[in-house]
């Protein structure tokens, strides 16, 4: 006689992420879109998965889904980032930093009318431009770029197209280390790290 073995109760599979809302900030679902409106603005991200759902409920933002696969889980990771972020940034702002290098010829930064002009690199009679979002505000202070604004991914990635702008190509580089280079990556505007 066989033994019939006892059905073991489903386990219910699944992941949950919980994003507690700062306290102050305005946040609202749009069909596939989250808008988080603070002090310092508005920012506004598609969050499109048919593995994942995200519902607000309470003061917090929840992220879930039935599926355990790892890709899902890395998913449910970035998401969650991107609303931190994206909820810091309103609250407080983002701020970066660039240092200007030169030794050959003497370099003039200006901005104008949303485009930054690097002046004399290397000498050259043209100058590099490097157009700025408008929700991007940059400021020059002596050899010291700041760009400041509320979205983390579009304050770096300025950052890495004036750092880009001023690389050197055609000249040996152990001579030629003239250049714009991030000192600061995004971080929490006025936070001194």
């Amino acid at each position: 006689m066989a033994k019939e073995k006892a059905a073991k109760p489903a386990k219910k599979a699944g992941l949950k992420y919980e994003v507690d809302i700062l306290h102050g900030l305005d946040v609202r679902k749009e069909g596939y879109f989250i808008v988080i409106k603070g002090p310092k603005g508005e920012l506004r991200r598609k969050f499109d998965s048919p593995h994942i759902t995200m519902k607000l409920e309470g003061g917090k933002i929840t992220i879930a889904s039935d599926e355990e696969r790892k890709k899902v889980k890395a998913v449910m990771g970035s998401w969650e980032a991107h609303l931190k972020n994206m909820m810091r940034g309103v609250s407080k702002g983002w701020s970066a930093e660039l240092k200007l290098v030169y030794s050959h010829f003497p370099v003039k930064l200006k901005v104008e009318g949303g485009t930054l002009y690097i002046e004399n690199f290397l000498g050259e009679r043209s100058a590099r431009k490097v157009p700025i979002p408008s929700d991007v505000k940059i400021q020059i202070n002596g050899a010291m770029i700041v760009a400041e604004g509320i979205d983390k991914e579009r304050v770096g990635q300025v950052c890495g197209r004036i750092e880009q702008a001023t690389r050197i190509r055609g000249f040996d580089k152990r001579i030629f280390q003239d250049g714009l280079f991030i000192t600061k990556k995004p971080s929490i505007a006025g936070d001194g790290s």
